[in-house]
């Protein structure tokens, strides 16, 4: 399946262990987050850990235009992960401990996206 091509590259993430206590930034508002999301902006890789999981067991979501599904989810209630048409789908799909990602958007602590951290993504990185 292509969430595990995709998760190759998960070396590229922070160690956040590591980081902890130095990271300014972990959140993001939902709609500014959905709209980057919708538009496939710079948003591939995107990793996370829900606040309230003891393990901080880590879940990757993202965009890959050339297929027909271009939203994906990897490390979720579906064993491989799972694809979606639309941006919508991705974010109301129960499949974060039977709960959608929309649902549980309180307790989404972003580790990486495209493999760098969240503030530099929101600094150097394109945003609509």
């Amino acid at each position: 399946m292509r969430v595990s091509r995709r998760l190759n590259a998960a070396f590229a993430r922070p160690d956040k262990e590591r980081l902890k206590g130095t990271m300014k930034m972990d959140t993001l508002d939902f709609d500014y987050f959905f709209r980057q999301l919708k538009a496939g902006k710079s948003i591939d890789e995107t990793c996370f850990y829900f606040a309230d999981d003891e393990k901080q067991a880590e879940h990757y979501l993202g965009y890959l235009p050339e297929f027909d599904k271009p939203y994906w989810v990897g490390y979720c209630d579906i064993p491989d992960g799972t694809d979606f048409a639309l941006a919508e789908e991705l974010v109301e799909a129960p499949v974060f401990d039977g709960k959608s990602l929309k649902e549980r958007w309180n307790e989404v602590r972003i580790v990486s996206i495209w493999g760098i951290g969240l503030d530099d993504w929101m600094k150097y990185c394109g945003h609509v």
